[in-house]
């Protein structure tokens, strides 16, 4: 099944799948080569630090791999602006109770990162949002409640 993953989410799995391989992995076999001189691996709390950051490690490189693997990179950069709701874009929204306005890009599970104004496609606002237009007035369930929104701007960028 592929997961769909914006260009920059792609671009920040590789550089700490780089980061992961050519710093981190030579840090910890170094580690592991110091803790073996030290003597006896069974008290040896270094020795066991060091491997089981080995395995930490190890373990998050094959899930980026993974991940990249089964990747559907989007780029809604290249796609002409219609003005649709679609993955990728960032999607200005007018809260018609509160007059708030907020704008969210809608990107893949991986990088989500509400802080940042980043939400998944998965989640309930997302959902609400995909398919509808520049314009139009959707209501999405939320945690207080069901709220309308008027989509206020849509980019790809």
């Amino acid at each position: 099944m592929k997961i769909p993953m914006t260009v920059q989410g792609a671009e920040m799995l590789r550089a700490e799948l780089n980061e992961l391989k050519t710093v981190k992995r030579p840090e910890i076999i170094q580690a592991i080569a110091e803790a073996r001189e030290h003597g006896d691996l069974k008290e040896n709390a270094e020795y066991h630090a060091a491997r089981e950051a080995q395995g930490f490690c190890e373990g998050r490189i094959q899930d980026i791999e993974g991940k990249l693997g089964n990747a559907q990179i989007i780029d809604v950069s290249s796609l002409p602006n219609n003005g649709k709701v679609i993955f990728g874009a960032t999607v200005t929204i007018l809260n018609l109770d509160t007059e708030e306005e907020v704008s969210y890009r809608i990107v893949g599970d991986d990088e989500a990162d509400i802080k940042k104004n980043l939400i998944s496609v998965n989640s309930p606002i997302a959902r609400g949002l995909i398919g509808k237009e520049l314009d139009d007035v959707v209501s999405i369930q939320t945690p207080k409640g069901m709220v309308e929104f008027e989509i206020t701007d849509v980019q790809y960028r």
